[in-house]
């Protein structure tokens, strides 16, 4: 399938995709509220809460702003791949060691409602002490 194709058939498909997809789909995290979806050979994740996809969404880009200086990436430069995989993933761990220390996200929906109601807000987070996380995440190595 053409890449062009897909991303056509993609949004008619998943008009609301999960903001943490890429996440959910290297197995860094699982969510409560994704449902997977399959277009051809390839997955996608939709969010059934549009609250939610919105309040992940915000994380997302708190998490992409706060980890910039970690990345070693200037402001307004875009992430690529790997980088954003290290500002998702290791921003959710991080974030997890924050709320509850655990080896693994379980669960992004109950890990973000954990977090505003010990913070307060997603401004609030203890981004400083999430970032150690970001910079320490690695991908994982492709099976030879």
């Amino acid at each position: 399938m053409e890449h062009d194709t897909f991303r056509d058939a993609r949004r008619g498909l998943n008009p609301h995709p999960c903001p943490f997809e890429k996440a959910i789909l290297a197995h860094c995290c699982t969510c409560a509220l994704a449902v997977r979806l399959s277009i051809s050979e390839r997955e996608t994740v939709a969010c059934e809460s549009a609250p939610a996809r919105e309040t992940c969404a915000r994380l997302r880009a708190e998490l992409r702003q706060n980890s910039l200086f970690a990345l070693k990436v200037p402001p307004g430069t875009p992430l690529p791949h790997a980088k954003e995989m290290k500002a998702m993933c290791g921003g959710l761990s991080g974030l997890q060691q924050e709320v509850e220390p655990a080896d693994e996200v379980a669960d992004v929906h109950a890990l973000v409602a954990a977090a505003l109601a010990k913070f307060g807000s997603l401004e609030a987070l203890p981004y400083s002490r999430i970032m150690p996380a970001v910079a320490a995440f690695e991908a994982r190595r492709r099976r030879s």
